[in-house]
């Protein structure tokens, strides 16, 4: 596929297709990891050329999202970013017990939103198992585009090399190990429901009191962010709490979400 001619023409009609499926927007600098990515895809379907395939992907539903999943970067770990889960345990959690506790709404509602291979949400699970106490429980959405993350995320399996960062009580509680890593626990796992979703639509949630959504906007240009977080906002609860990632900022974007400092880390809330 060494000879596969990607013009000039071809980059702007794919980067358009792209962003106006999923708001992901490749610009000339990282040209080369579609240009790369799609000559994947053009072997993996025995097409020869970039205009075959792009009007295959135009009727395609299906083999679009094939596409769409495989240019994503899909780089996660559990317990990435500890600030943000040590905020988790000491601020936001408090806080959502105090706020529901007048009505008596015993449920805390998640969303890992690009939850990739599911390294978060099940850091997230193991953290509320742990600090929640009884009548307290908790629910957890995570979607992602990729519906080949999100299959993995459903497996719950992790080889050796992907258990870095669990602490070893953790590890012990809530994971089998198995031949070639280790499985989470069918209880920890029925905790979370994987479902595809693109960041593009209005996912049909509401009343989520914490979304996750780290290190994912940084794909989008600012219209798609503000989009984005808009279609956050009408899903979170009225008191709710939003973490991005440590290199994206709502700073300039108009949105209503307030910036929070906490003693751990930094964070966005809802409050109306």
């Amino acid at each position: 596929m060494s000879d596969v001619i990607f013009s000039d023409a071809d980059f702007n009609a794919y980067r358009n297709l792209i962003y106006n499926e999923s708001g992901i927007h490749f610009t000339a600098t990282n040209r080369s990891i579609l240009e790369s990515r799609l000559k994947e895809q053009l072997r993996n379907n025995s097409i020869s050329s970039v205009q075959a395939y792009f009007d295959v992907i135009s009727r395609d539903k299906e083999e679009l999202k094939a596409f769409l999943d495989s240019i994503t970067t899909n780089l996660t770990r559990f317990f990435r970013n500890q600030a943000h889960f040590d905020a988790m345990e000491h601020f936001i959690i408090p806080e959502l017990m105090k706020i529901k506790k007048a009505t008596g709404n015993t449920t805390i509602k998640i969303w890992s939103a690009g939850c990739s291979t599911g390294e978060e949400p099940y850091t997230i699970a193991m953290l509320l198992s742990e600090i929640l106490p009884p009548p307290w429980k908790y629910e957890i959405t995570a979607s992602d585009i990729s519906l080949k993350c999100l299959m993995a995320g459903k497996e719950g399996f992790y080889a050796d090399s992907r258990i870095v960062g669990i602490p070893d009580a953790y590890l012990k509680k809530y994971f089998d190990k198995v031949e070639g890593g280790y499985k989470v626990h069918d209880d920890l796992m029925s905790k979370i429901r994987f479902d595809y979703h693109n960041l593009k639509n209005d996912s049909g949630q509401r009343g989520v009191d914490v979304v996750f959504c780290r290190n994912v906007i940084i794909y989008f240009d600012e219209a798609a962010q503000t989009a984005v977080m808009s279609r956050f906002w009408d899903a979170m609860a009225s008191k709710s709490f939003l973490f991005i990632g440590h290199s994206e900022s709502l700073f300039g974007m108009d949105t209503k979400f307030e910036f929070v400092k906490t003693e751990w880390a930094t964070l966005y809330k809802k409050s109306i």
